[in-house]
């Protein structure tokens, strides 16, 4: 039976962590949510929601908000990294294909703006930020919340969206558990206006290469912003406590040089001479140790290549909100944190390796590898499409234990 007293401290207000507090607050249920930064910012960020995220938020009624900020793609495309040519195209916004097939809309949105959605969703008074959670303190009822800034919390349930190198996560594991993956990027956004020799700008593109290749996609209520991610192979090993380091000013153009004049043009306007390491989460055992739970990055941070970080952390928050909902403090928390673990991690774990894999097969030099690799993104809807079209409140039906 729902307790309306029940109380939950979600760590963390990125995507994941406002979500579930919007996920949780449509089921009658209040959280409080702890951010460490001062300020709900993010400067040159963006996101690709795809319909298993996007569908979530229409069934909350923010779907208008978003696509007033956001650009759809017109179509996914992918090119050789030096001449251009189109190797394979699919229809996103065109003829209204993507919403056809899978029952939702595809978005590209700034971070900041989707982050004001949610925020602005969410009452302000349980917003509480400039809290960096430095312990987690178990007692037999609930558990404290310690932060740097001195303040001590009591909650029932601790939820850790605290992204990938999760102080939750520590907690739960005993173990960091966070993986450089071998490769780093370069990101920026940039106006459409100042990449002349751009093809298809409001296309969502792949330009792939050896050792290397570069996504962007058009962002804001106009397409009038392009967002990329240029990826690159090393440094072999990453000597840095966090995950972003500076680098001289001619490192991000000069790992493209040779490449198709539209991707070193693109690198070069955003200047922005910061590498940022790449990293996953090694498949976690436990996503939960007593009254602590673990979702998003914390508990399966993935390699961006298919575009699906930030929407599985919403599948998380959505799956998590209605399996807590009707919890109680005490004996109830450990089927539905089970349940919950069951529900996601064969998920979560299967769109990790994909995007693992596809890393390397976007890094081969041109070839026969790179000939079968151009055949398989040729049938990208076919071979990938399992990744958007998953429902969360079909799969939480599809789990539900049988009624006696």
């Amino acid at each position: 039976m729902r307790d309306p007293d029940l109380r939950i401290a979600i760590v963390g207000a990125g995507i994941g962590g406002l979500s579930l507090a919007l996920a949780l607050r449509e089921r009658g249920v209040r959280a409080e949510v702890f951010e460490q930064a001062a300020q709900l910012t993010e400067i040159g960020a963006a996101i690709a929601l795809s319909a298993n995220a996007t569908r979530e938020y229409a069934r909350l009624g923010l779907l208008g908000e978003l696509a007033a900020a956001s650009t759809t793609p017109t179509e996914l495309v992918y090119r050789h990294w030096q001449d251009g040519s189109r190797i394979a195209a699919h229809p996103v916004a065109e003829g209204g294909a993507y919403v056809d097939r899978f029952g939702a809309p595809y978005f590209g949105i700034h971070r900041a703006d989707l982050q004001k959605t949610l925020s602005g969703a969410f009452d302000a008074e349980h917003l509480h930020l400039g809290c960096r959670l430095t312990d987690l303190v178990p007692e037999r009822d609930s558990v404290v919340l310690e932060f740097a800034n001195g303040r001590v919390e009591r909650a029932d349930v601790v939820v850790g969206a605290d992204g990938v190198r999760s102080t939750v996560r520590r907690w739960v594991t005993g173990a960091d558990d966070a993986v450089y993956s071998g490769t780093s990027a370069f990101r920026g956004i940039v106006p459409t206006e100042n990449l002349p020799s751009l093809p298809d700008p409001h296309a969502i593109q792949f330009w792939m290469g050896p050792d290397a290749h570069l996504l962007h996609y058009a962002i804001g209520g106009a397409g009038e912003l392009v967002n990329f991610f240029a990826v690159v192979e090393g440094p072999p090993i990453w000597l840095h406590d966090g995950t972003v380091a500076e680098v001289h000013e001619d490192v991000p153009v000069a790992s493209f040089r040779g490449w198709h004049p539209a991707v070193p043009e693109m690198i070069r306007a955003a200047e922005s001479p910061v590498r940022w390491g790449l990293f996953t989460v090694r498949p976690l055992l436990r996503w939960y140790r007593g009254r602590v739970v673990v979702l998003g990055d914390a508990a399966h941070g993935m390699l961006p290549h298919q575009g699906q970080g930030a929407n599985t952390s919403i599948e998380d928050a959505f799956a998590l909100a209605a399996l807590v909902a009707d919890a109680r403090p005490g004996d109830d928390l450990e089927p539905a944190f089970s349940r919950y673990q069951t529900l996601r991690r064969a998920r979560t774990r299967a769109v990790q390796r994909s995007s693992w894999v596809t890393s390397s097969l976007l890094h081969l030099p041109d070839g026969p590898a790179a000939r079968m690799r151009d055949a398989k993104v040729a049938r990208f809807p076919e071979d990938f499409g399992w990744i958007h079209e998953y429902d969360v409140q079909r799969a939480l039906q599809a789990s539900a234990p049988a009624s006696r």
